[in-house]
């Protein structure tokens, strides 16, 4: 096992387009850390250049404290599984499994010992003397799993490796590859642009866009925190709603007002620099809110009580989506802000008009704008941003 970091990294291709801008990430010896973000985003582009299978422009990247800049591909003790399993059609699944091995002139007692644990732990022991071709996606990816583990390396790396197959399997194989990681402990970087197989993957995750890291931290503190307004609405399950208006200051708390809207905001939320402009006059925000944030009134007559706390939501339901045990709301509000909100199914509620109790505490601030800074939250960001 071992740390891999990245100091100042850059990747510009001929005519200046520039794939990674200034990205700065330590990955701690044995975490597993995935790369997450839009197509074009620069996560691929970051994987390969810590592979070695594409050069950097500026900075500098180590593996286990070794800097490797200039170190062929073979030589950095990585193994890599790609999307398109690359295995050798002509030949067994023992046979892909060992060819590395057999390459390096590995003893042959070493080379089975190893073909078999794999086998084992991936449950391939059955298929050894098929070849691909007669396997399944999962079973081929499996395969290409094993190829990787038998080489011992000091870190695994992933390019969108589950995007080839169907959503049953995806979640299947995620399942394996998360236990294969809580056994084995070798850190992996693992690349996909599907934020829910980020969020149930990783130790660690980095967002990026445009080439540079937007946030780095842990599920749950980029769920929870997001560092800007792309985060917020790139994590999470129905995306986050986001609401344009304004704050200000009254006697009790500050308040968010927008279309008929007046939700009141935690002190949190509110940076400094926010909170002595307040004073003038109220200022332009983007409020964010999580569709899980809001719930239906207890009881009708509840509905003063909620509105006295500013904790109302007034909101026109255009359709109701289904999903088993929950519903999608997918509506509006007052103002025409396009608003979803995911409620048990057996609320009942439906096209029309329905006032929502909102969790006041749950709600995000940031700056106008795509990319708004978070006003309240206390996060890493980017450029420049590490985990230890």
């Amino acid at each position: 096992m071992a740390e891999v970091s990245l100091n100042g990294v850059w990747k510009v291709y001929e005519g200046g387009v520039e794939a990674v801008r200034e990205v700065t990430v330590d990955i701690p010896d044995g975490a597993f850390c995935v790369l997450v973000g839009p197509s074009g985003c620069g996560k691929s582009t970051t994987l390969r250049m810590i592979a070695g299978l594409e050069e950097i422009s500026r900075g500098e990247i180590s593996i286990g404290g070794r800097v490797v800049n200039e170190v062929a591909p073979k030589d950095r003790d990585i193994a890599m599984v790609f999307q398109n399993y690359a295995l050798y059609p002509h030949m067994t699944v023992e046979k892909n499994l060992s060819f590395a091995l057999r390459l390096r002139k590995t003893p042959k007692a070493e080379i089975r010992r190893r073909v078999e644990e794999a086998a084992r732990t991936l449950g391939l022991t059955e298929y050894l003397n098929r070849k691909p071709g007669a396997l399944s996606g999962g079973q081929r990816q499996r395969v290409a799993l094993g190829r990787a583990m038998v080489r011992e390396p000091s870190a695994f790396l992933f390019d969108e490796p589950l995007s080839n197959l169907d959503a049953k399997l995806r979640g299947s194989t995620r399942a394996e590859l998360k236990r294969l990681h809580q056994r084995l402990r070798t850190t992996t970087v693992y690349v996909t642009h599907d934020q829910e197989e980020a969020m149930s993957l990783g130790d660690m995750i980095v967002v990026m866009a445009n080439g540079e890291v937007q946030q780095l931290g842990s599920p749950l503190e980029v769920f929870d925190r997001p560092a800007n307004r792309f985060v917020a609405g790139f994590i999470g399950t129905p995306p986050m709603n986001f609401i344009e208006g304004t704050i200000h200051e009254t006697g009790d708390s500050p308040v968010f007002t927008a279309g008929g809207i007046e939700l009141a905001i935690p002190e949190s939320e509110i940076d400094a620099a926010t909170r002595a402009r307040m004073g003038d006059k109220p200022q332009p925000v983007v409020l964010g809110v999580r569709p899980q944030a809001a719930h239906e009134l207890a009881r009708p007559d509840d509905a003063q009580a909620a509105r006295d706390q500013r904790r109302l939501l007034e909101i026109e339901v255009a359709m109701a989506e289904p999903l088993g045990e929950q519903t999608d709301l997918h509506a509006h509000t007052k103002g025409g802000d396009p608003v979803v909100f995911r409620l048990p199914s057996r609320s009942g509620l439906g096209a029309g008009t329905v006032e929502l109790v909102v969790d006041t505490d749950r709600l995000r601030l940031f700056e106008p704008g795509d990319f708004g800074t978070a006003l309240g939250a206390t996060h890493e960001s980017a450029p420049a941003a590490s985990l230890s």
